[in-house]
């Protein structure tokens, strides 16, 4: 990533307030002239920051339900729509929209890969799915990560609209100044803070938030897949006990749309506190500052389950 100077603390305060405050900005000015589609809300999120008050340019989300895994995704009517509009499709990639694999073969939209120049971690396997991923495709779970994600955004918004290149620079330069400031923000009270966990060890009840281990010093035991009405068997469960015996792990995380059943079960086991992360899969807001939200709330819950500070089932 290029490096930029900082910019003032009144400006990052500034930005979080006057972030892209709806869908886009066609809406107040007549009919777009450049319909922008985002896959799924982390990226919604980080085009509206970039095409933030550029005239003419509709940004739209494709995915915003409360899910916790796209890999048997299927387009509805509404989505297929929506897609026929766009003039632009901007994707995470790394995998995560293989559900777009047909529609994609008959649509006309540009792509932009956010995944393209990030250092991708290898698959860690999805027992259960049938895609043949490489790669972990939750890339935007780590805050530097996605501060390049938006510099791809912006690079890719500024050579298909030219006219407009000087203002998706400046708007992703400020937005990456604002993640990479929130991912220092996060280090502070994760790893270098006084309440930063002398535990580096985590359990989760969902695969995708190995950057955000990675990011910030964490170490991944066990990540269980577990699907609403589908439990995981007995072997895993007590696969899952032995690891926070063995660890003396205080805490284990479920993630924030998916089955807590188990979890459940091993807290009445164990006794440890269960927690929730949030993959910010879903929301209805559209500025940046929602992302840094969302992750703010991961680390109190990390900070407050190995604080043993968690809530009661």
């Amino acid at each position: 990533m290029k490096n930029r100077q900082a910019i003032p603390a009144l400006l990052l305060c500034l930005l979080l307030l006057s972030a892209c405050s709806g869908p886009g900005t066609a809406e107040a000015k007549g009919e777009a002239r450049l319909t922008v589609v985002a896959t799924t809300y982390p990226v919604y999120l980080f085009t509206c920051a970039v095409a933030d008050g550029v005239e003419g340019v509709e940004v739209l989300q494709l995915v915003n339900q409360p899910t916790s895994c796209l890999h048997d995704y299927t387009l509805t009517v509404g989505d297929m729509k929506t897609l026929e509009r766009a003039d632009v499709l901007v994707m995470n990639g790394a995998g995560l929209e293989d559900f777009l694999s047909a529609a994609l073969e008959t649509s006309d939209a540009a792509v932009i890969d956010c995944s393209a120049g990030v250092d991708l971690l290898e698959e860690a396997g999805h027992e259960g799915h049938d895609h043949d991923t490489e790669y972990d495709p939750h890339i935007w779970m780590d805050p530097a990560r996605a501060a390049q994600m938006v510099e791809s955004i912006g690079a890719g918004l500024a050579a298909l609209d030219a006219d407009s290149a000087a203002a998706y620079g400046a708007n992703s330069a400020a937005a990456q100044d604002l993640l990479e400031a929130w991912d220092a923000e996060l280090r502070q009270l994760l790893c270098d803070g006084p309440d930063a966990p002398a535990v580096r060890e985590l359990i989760t009840f969902h695969e995708g938030f190995r950057y955000f281990a990675d990011a910030y010093d964490f170490h991944i035991l066990r990540a269980i897949e577990e699907e609403e009405g589908s439990e995981a068997s007995a072997h895993e469960i007590l696969a899952v006990v032995e690891l926070i015996e063995e660890y003396r792990l205080p805490v284990i995380f479920i993630e924030t749309n998916g089955s807590d059943a188990t979890a459940r079960a091993i807290q009445r086991e164990t006794g440890v506190e269960v927690e929730e992360l949030t993959m910010i899969m879903s929301g209805e807001e559209s500025a940046l500052s929602a992302y840094y939200e969302a992750q703010q709330r991961n680390a109190a819950a990390i900070l407050r389950g190995f604080a043993g500070e968690g809530e009661e089932a």
